[in-house]
């Protein structure tokens, strides 16, 4: 029995990535990516989220705490695909995104740090709601197949991490 097998959360789909090539290089494509990697719903904030809520739920829930580490993972993956696509692009990926035509890097302020488990499950669920909700609608106005399959696979993962989020809200109610 593994980890993922013993805490139940298993966060990973068996399901292969796409390759990761951009075939166009469009400016709104590559905001959109930058927007992925570095806004305040973007890939990073969700990394930086489920690391702070493995270390804060370690000592009560380690079976918890350890979801949101597996999860955090796979957002990293995630932070990847999107920093190669707007590289391939020709834009720098740092985390960052444009506002107002300017660029802004991301910050730790955009994250709700909330410490009751109950409510760092909601707050994560929210999370992955408004990123599935941000990929649908990129994945319905950009015209790039590659960019829209890889769209596609990381909501088909978000959607997988909302079931194991209810899950563990289910074993504290």
């Amino acid at each position: 029995m593994n980890a993922e097998q013993s805490n139940g959360c298993s966060a990973s789909l068996d399901l292969p990535y796409p390759p990761v090539h951009a075939e166009t290089k469009k400016y709104d494509y590559a905001y959109a990516m930058l927007s992925n990697i570095g806004s305040g719903n973007s890939e990073m904030s969700a990394v930086s989220l489920y690391f702070y809520n493995s270390v804060i739920l370690k000592a009560e829930y380690a079976d918890f705490a350890r979801c949101f580490h597996d999860i955090s993972i796979i957002e990293m993956h995630h932070l990847d695909i999107f920093a190669t696509l707007s590289y391939q692009m020709g834009f720098d990926p740092r985390l960052w995104s444009l506002k107002n035509n300017c660029k802004q890097y991301w910050s730790p302020s955009y994250n709700n740090y909330p410490r009751k488990v109950r409510e760092v499950i909601e707050n994560s669920i929210k999370g992955e709601e408004a990123a599935i909700r941000k990929y649908i609608a990129q994945s319905e106005s950009i015209c790039d197949a590659n960019i829209v399959e890889n769209l596609e696979r990381i909501i088909l993962d978000e959607e997988h991490h909302i079931e194991i989020f209810y899950n563990l809200l289910s074993r504290i109610s």
